[in-house]
């Protein structure tokens, strides 16, 4: 029982905001793609942000979207690239010290995601 709940827990986004099953793994890639990042930071509005707390508020932004983001091309543009309030563009730091926006970050990932999944 406990099995089928998470099992419809997970599937209730794609059903209830009619987004495409391959588009939600997509997305859902790209939001958990800052897991393993170690030493990086979310830049959002000039605050710092660790990976879980990025990953939370990109969520509650897609979220917020509902059926309008259907694509994770959507989801970069949409959701990922910038504030909604300020329209300053969301940034990574890596460990390493380089500053990149969200948007490229995330379109490389797309690639990689797109390359694995055929």
């Amino acid at each position: 029982m406990r099995v089928i709940s998470i099992v419809l827990l997970l599937a209730l986004p794609t059903i209830l905001l009619g987004r495409d099953a391959r588009e939600q793994r997509r997305i859902e890639f790209l939001i958990q793609s800052f897991g393993p990042l170690k030493g990086a930071v979310f830049i959002r509005n000039g605050k710092e942000y660790d990976a879980q707390a990025a990953q939370n508020h990109l969520r509650d932004k897609l979220n917020f979207a509902g059926e309008r983001v259907k694509t994770a091309e959507e989801f970069i543009k949409y959701c990922a690239s910038e504030s909604s309030i300020t329209h300053q563009p969301y940034k990574i730091r890596f460990a390493d010290g380089t500053v990149t926006d969200t948007a490229s970050y995330f379109r490389e990932k797309l690639k990689e995601f797109d390359q694995k999944d055929r």
